[in-house]
């Protein structure tokens, strides 16, 4: 398991992409849209090679909760070869499994709640 990124919830997506590119300097890898609506924006610095995902939730996303300004750590993102056991291993440190996407039929994200809320997406590695 490796800390892979760490996601930012933003209420204003086009503002918090001009502070993330023109005043920190990081460039866009990639975006989506997620199931629910929602809107995801990765971001790189170009020195540490380290990444950074906004995370912007409509209204009516189950995902979005009542925004408190210096609070928008969304989830952190580990990139695991095995789901089910880095799983048990987050269970069995307290946490909750929330939520699971599945890719043509298999499991390939998972979503879980730890100690005060801090929420971990483990991300599939596919098997080489």
């Amino acid at each position: 398991m490796y800390l892979d990124y760490v996601g930012l919830r933003v209420t204003n997506l086009a503002r918090a992409i001009r502070f993330v590119t023109k005043g920190l300097g990081l460039e866009e890898v990639r975006r989506g849209r997620m199931g629910h609506g929602g809107v995801w924006v990765l971001y790189m610095d170009r020195v540490s090679r380290q990444y950074l995902e906004l995370n912007w939730y409509p209204r009516r996303s189950r995902y979005a909760t009542p925004f408190v300004p210096g609070e928008g750590l969304d989830h952190l993102g580990f990139r695991v070869n095995d789901l089910k056991s880095a799983g048990r291993r987050l269970i069995a440190a307290g946490a909750r499994k929330v939520d699971e996407i599945r890719y043509r039929g298999k499991v390939v994200l998972e979503f879980y709640e730890g100690p005060d809320g801090l929420w971990v997406e483990l991300i599939l590695t596919p098997s080489s």
